[in-house]
Parts: structure tokens; sequence; C-alpha cells
């Protein structure tokens, strides 16, 4: 019997359904939201004066939140997470194995 698994993203701020997961990091906490289009946009417009004003560091905010530099594991998001964000897509994925190149740049583009 075959099964399949859906994810559905609810907006953390008004409970509709979310369309993107916005990842950010404060004072070394990483965080993430889901929100959908009119909060996202909200967001990244109020964060955009900072961000534009700030430097970029050497490390992810995944480095800062406990991947240590030694590690072997490769930088970017984790396969578990845009795997979870393509089947919210609507995207076929397989459930083991290498996520493909283009499925992670379209993952970290939602994203911005």
């Amino acid at each position: 019997m075959a099964q399949r698994t859906q994810v559905v993203l609810t907006d953390d701020i008004d409970g509709s359904e979310a369309d993107t997961t916005i990842r950010f990091a404060v004072n070394g906490t990483a965080r993430e939201i889901d929100l959908n289009a009119a909060p996202a946009a909200e967001f990244r417009k109020a964060v955009q004066p900072f961000i534009a004003a700030a430097r970029k560091t050497g490390g992810g905010a995944s480095r800062r939140a406990g991947t240590s530099r030694g590690s072997s594991r490769p930088s970017g998001p984790s396969p578990s997470d845009v795997r979870a964000w393509a089947r919210g897509q609507g995207i076929k994925v397989k459930d083991k194995g290498r996520v493909p190149d283009e499925l992670i740049v379209r993952f970290q583009a939602a994203d911005q």
C-alpha cells in the first residue's frame, strides 16, 4: 500500500496557509518563521535597511547554531528542510539520496 505524506505550513502570524519559511539569526540565535506572501513581504521590507547596512560574516546561521567548522557536512540547507519545502510546494522528491541542485536553488530563492 502506498502512502503519501503532505506537509502543510501554517502562517505563524495569522494562522492561514503559509507560502514560505524564512530563516534568520539575531545575536547568534537562528530562528525560522512560516509566513504567507503578505507577511513575508512585510518582514523582508522591514529588515531590508538593516541587511543593506550590515556586513557579511564568514559563516551562516547554521554554523553559529552548532555546526562546527571542521564538519565534513556541506554548507547550505539541510536535505530534510528542502524535501519538506518541496513537498509543501507540490513538488515530488525522493525520500532518500542526494537532493537535486536545482531544487536547493529554488528552496533558497523562495527563502530570500
